[in-house]
């Protein structure tokens, strides 16, 4: 009997191969793009699971109140706190402070820079290296020890060398012995690197690491399996107050899950509010949506033909055929169109991964035999033909065979409604999605667009090392020498991050001013003039920085802190040391490109900088420019290669999520779009077929080609209104709530709904307008000759 089902499924899906093409094409559409989202989301909720003691490890930020708000902060937690915690609190079984950096690494005449961490020994078992060459163990037991990655060993000695033993250069200064090789980390982990080193070596000489006061450790601990998070939790928390009196942060340290580092990384005042799980629930819906509208298309398609199958219904239940029967064998031809689909999806899935995988910046996967891959596409595959199928199943097999043969017409009822509901339902997902993309690209636009504060244009930004401070007075003369460069000067920490910040500062006309937090750049003198940040109020730095070790500059923000009148002349308190301002520069926006920035201070002090800036002639092409530029560098600073970014593009890339949310939201517009028009082709032709012989009547009688298509289209365009009325409170309603996360938003302007309702309006005349002319220009004697 199944093997009939097949014949008579396939002989049909064959004899319509028009309508059996759309069918496959729409749900291969919603296959794909479910499929796609799968890749994505799985990739995104199995970060750092590639750690064996995934549910055990925490990191550690603090929390810090600022004028009577809570900020939590990364990077944060002063040195001895990992100690502490390990020796004082039970549960805590492991614990490491670390410090990221990138260096040189040296090799004969092979160099290369790669990011890794200062950790303490606990550090390796916290996070379960497997090691390729060498020990846990032993890996730590030399102060001059230093474990890497395969994918370095392998750059510095080649594939099929060892690097066990071997003594590596380190920043051009320092020697490092290579005690193990742990295998590469996936991309997928929250805290990346290449190598690890013991932190012991990096802080000697550096006793302000062992201050309570001083945060700047990433914080790694281990509970035993037994240990309660809650009590434990407690327990952190408490630590850093007992160890500092009258701290005027009032911080606190607490601990972060491992599973919460990529999705729930996101706080407010203090309180975990989401990150980006909230992606991963929009875009995992947003499948489900693309997936539904797909076999939507199969039952309006389906029902579309209910009259060519209607005389087959009709015999096969005078022949014995039961409702049971007929239900299994449509059921059947959906999952043989729905498995049809799945093979095509995954032919497209192969084509397209690559396109997506660049869209998304990453490197997914699709591997077919993997046995979750393989359910999931069988699991979708059985999904869509039941979702698909059961509705025409239902529809067909109730024909009465008496009216059918005789050729009366189905009445519309309640299929009717059911086929114009879906319809709607479709549209209102598609004009959601159009109104949303354009409203994401606005809201971008409109934060790129703003004032920074600074030219981020035409702006390099350089590492400092070596012997760049040294030599940065003929690097400079040279630079500006060749003709091709205007500017070149020095800060302390990316001009686009939050770089340091303390509290506890005193001024005058100041009230509470210990509770204030400010950040602290140290510059050289010419630095205001290559960022293009302007002086408002006195005048800049001495290019002699010993002239101004006692004068700093503020933003207008912190001169606002200082009271009525001007802020010059005005004495600040940082510790034991008084500084006087000198001038005021226009506030600057960095660190949360949404909000606004802290107040800045800034000190002459070129000694701890650790960015070079370098501002290029506009009208001169980069590859004119940037070999100018290494010659100066190679000359001057020999042992390290040459490398740079521009300022625009660091600064694009802070909108990666935005811009991701944006571009996914243009596909997924354009593949609701494209699926709707497939549903609503069927419903035009099932109007069509239904009303031929009317159609044919109003021919005879006179009625024009344009007269019969505007008959045709109105219910359509009808139907397309109705849907713009459901989807437009709720787009603006999703996007309010969207929009309302951002500080610095646009207000939502009606042309939006206006662009998006007449792009929905045109998409579906074209649509319709096919099978409308199709009908109004058939032949009227074929459509009246059975009367």
């Amino acid at each position: 009997m199944f093997k009939n089902y097949l014949k008579i499924a396939w002989r049909n899906l064959w004899k319509n191969k028009g309508y059996s093409a759309l069918n496959i094409f729409g749900l291969a559409i919603g296959i794909t793009c479910a499929s796609l989202i799968l890749l994505w989301v799985e990739d995104e909720v199995s970060f750092d699971s590639v750690f064996p003691k995934y549910d055990q490890v925490y990191y550690v930020p603090t929390n810090n109140q600022f004028d009577g708000e809570w900020r939590t902060f990364y990077e944060s937690s002063p040195g001895p706190l990992a100690k502490a915690m390990k020796d004082e609190i039970p549960g805590i079984v492991g614990s490491s402070r670390t410090m990221g950096e990138s260096l040189l690494f040296t090799m004969g005449d092979k160099g290369i820079n790669r990011y890794g961490r200062f950790v303490d020994p606990d550090f390796l078992s916290i996070f379960s290296l497997s090691f390729v060459e060498g020990s846990l163990a032993n890996a730590f037991k030399d102060f001059d020890a230093i474990v890497i990655s395969s994918k370095m060993a392998a750059q510095l000695y080649g594939q099929n060398t060892s690097a066990l033993g071997k003594v590596i250069l380190v920043n051009n200064d320092t020697n490092y012995r290579i005690t193990g090789v742990f295998e590469d980390l996936p991309s997928n982990v929250s805290f990346g690197f290449n190598w690890v080193a013991p932190f012991e070596r990096h802080a000697i000489g550096k006793e302000w690491m062992k201050d309570y006061r001083n945060g700047f450790a990433d914080t790694f601990v281990e509970l035993s399996p037994e240990a309660d998070f809650e009590t434990v939790d407690s327990k952190v928390q408490k630590l850093i107050p007992s160890k500092v009196e009258n701290d005027p942060s009032e911080r606190y340290a607490f601990l972060h899950p491992m599973k919460d580092w990529h999705l729930r990384s996101s706080f407010k005042n203090g309180k975990k509010v989401g990150g980006q799980i909230t992606n991963v629930r929009l875009f995992a819906l947003i499948g489900i949506i693309i997936l539904l509208i797909a076999c939507i298309n199969f039952m309006n398609l389906s029902t579309a033909r209910s009259e060519k199958r209607g005389k087959e219904v009709g015999v096969r239940k005078v022949l014995g055929s039961g409702k049971k029967r007929l239900i299994t064998q449509f059921i059947a031809e959906a999952m043989i169109t729905a498995a049809m689909a799945t093979i095509v999806s995954v032919v497209l899935l192969t084509i397209l991964l690559p396109q997506f995988n660049t869209l998304i910046e990453k490197q997914l996967e699709f591997r077919l035999f993997d046995p979750i891959h393989l359910l999931s596409l069988l699991g979708i595959t059985l999904i869509c033909g039941l979702l698909a199928g059961w509705y025409p199943a239902f529809y067909l097999s109730s024909f009465k065979p008496i009216a059918v043969i005789k050729g009366v017409k189905a009445k519309g009822g309640s299929a009717t409604i059911i086929r114009k509901g879906l319809v709607v339902a479709q549209f209102v997902v598609s004009i959601i999605f159009i109104i949303s993309t354009i409203i994401i690209y606005q809201q971008l636009q409109h934060v790129k667009n703003r004032d920074l504060g600074y030219q981020k244009e035409n702006l390099l930004r350089m590492d400092v090392n070596g012997d760049i401070i040294k030599n940065i007075k003929p690097i400079r003369q040279e630079m500006i020498a060749s003709g091709v460069i205007e500017k070149v000067a020095l800060m302390n920490s990316n001009i686009l991050d939050g770089g340091n910040n303390r509290s506890g500062l005193e001024w005058e006309g100041g009230k509470n001013t210990e509770e204030v937090l400010v950040s602290q750049r140290y510059i050289s003198s010419d630095f205001f003039d290559t960022a293009g940040i302007e002086i408002i109020e006195g005048h800049g730095f001495n290019e002699n920085f010993r002239v101004d070790s006692t004068n700093v500059l503020v933003t207008q923000s912190f001169a606002k802190l200082m009271g009525p009148g001007s802020a010059l002349g005005k004495i600040i308190r940082n510790d034991e040391d008084t500084y006087t301002v000198i001038g005021v520069v226009k506030d600057y926006l960095y660190g949360d490109m949404y909000g606004t920035s802290d107040p800045v201070m800034f000190y002459n002090n070129p000694k701890y900088t650790y960015h070079v800036y370098v501002k290029v002639k506009p009208d001169i092409a980069l590859a004119e420019i940037l070999p100018i530029m290494k010659g100066v560098m190679k000359k001057h600073n020999p042992a390290f290669p040459f490398e740079y970014d521009f300022v625009n593009d660091s600064f694009n890339s802070m909108f990666r999520s935005e811009k991701l949310i944006g571009n996914l939201s243009k596909i997924f517009a354009l593949l609701a779009i494209i699926i709707s028009c497939l549903g609503l082709f069927g419903l035009s032709a099932f109007t069509a077929e239904q009303r031929r012989k009317e159609i044919g009547v109003r021919k005879v009688l006179g009625s024009s080609v344009a007269g019969i298509v505007q008959l045709l289209s109105k219910d359509f365009i009808r139907l397309v209104l109705i849907a713009l009325l459901v989807a437009i409170p709720l787009a603006w309603w999703g996007m309010q709530n969207w929009l309302e996360s951002f500080a610095y938003r646009i207000e939502i302007n009606w042309s939006v709904f206006a662009v998006a309702g007449f792009a929905a309006i045109c998409i579906a005349m074209l649509t319709v307008s096919f099978q409308a002319v199709k009908a109004a220009v058939a032949n009227p004697v074929k459509s009246l000759r059975t009367e």
